[in-house]
């Protein structure tokens, strides 16, 4: 890898505390820098914190009744002014169009609060306490047309306690989340990380599961 920075593009919805998390490991030595912060949401508080942070950052609000690939052609034409390598899906709720992913294919992360494959969609800490799991998680994946099904890169673990609700669950699980997209992204701006025929690859191996964390067993974190 040379020595200059890769630029990333993240999308948005809500606080943003994945892209804080993103945006200090770029301060402290990570090898990709936050060309821009984008959000469906105007309002979002993630919006707020670019600014803090002096990052690029733009509200593109999806007009009422629009087709969700007309505003995915917005969307693509608004991360491709900022020439991404890589384009970071942190909590951004909307689901994206088939010619969206295809076009940024091999180049799209995103974050899942479950171990999948288990949970894909919404509400996994709620779906977790009832369906009384011992474990619960995060998990990284290439995002695909599969709703959370593109192939995992790495997954951090969190015992489930019987006093757990689903706040204190989603705490200690975003806990681990900052620590592992930000090592995830890490990895592909540091050309370690890609996708090939649907399956992850890290450092020139194929992943036949997603990287354990914080064991990491025989990967350079």
């Amino acid at each position: 890898m040379s020595g200059a920075r890769q630029r990333i593009v993240v999308l948005i919805s809500g606080r943003g505390s994945n892209m804080r998390a993103l945006a200090e490991r770029s301060r402290s030595g990570g090898c990709f820098e936050i060309a821009a912060v984008i959000s469906d949401q105007p309002r979002a508080g993630g919006l707020d914190l670019a600014r803090e942070f002096r990052l690029d950052n733009e509200a593109l609000p999806a007009p009422k009744g629009i087709a969700r690939a007309l505003y995915d052609q917005s969307l693509a034409q608004a991360i491709n002014a900022h020439r991404p390598a890589l384009v970071v899906l942190a909590g951004f709720m909307r689901i994206l169009s088939a010619a969206f992913v295809q076009e940024f294919s091999g180049r799209m992360l995103n974050i899942h609060p479950s171990l999948l494959p288990k949970y894909p969609g919404l509400h996994t800490h709620q779906r977790v306490l009832e369906a009384r799991e011992r474990e619960h998680g995060a998990t990284v994946h290439f995002v695909t047309e599969q709703l959370d099904g593109g192939p995992a890169v790495i997954q951090a673990k969190v015992p489930v306690e019987t006093s757990d609700t689903e706040a204190s669950l989603a705490a200690r699980v975003q806990v681990q989340e900052h620590k592992i997209y930000p090592l995830a992204v890490n990895w592909f701006c540091e050309d370690r990380l890609r996708v090939q025929n649907g399956v992850a690859w890290l450092d020139g191996k194929p992943l036949s599961a997603p990287v354990p964390y914080p064991e990491l067993p025989g990967v350079r974190a």
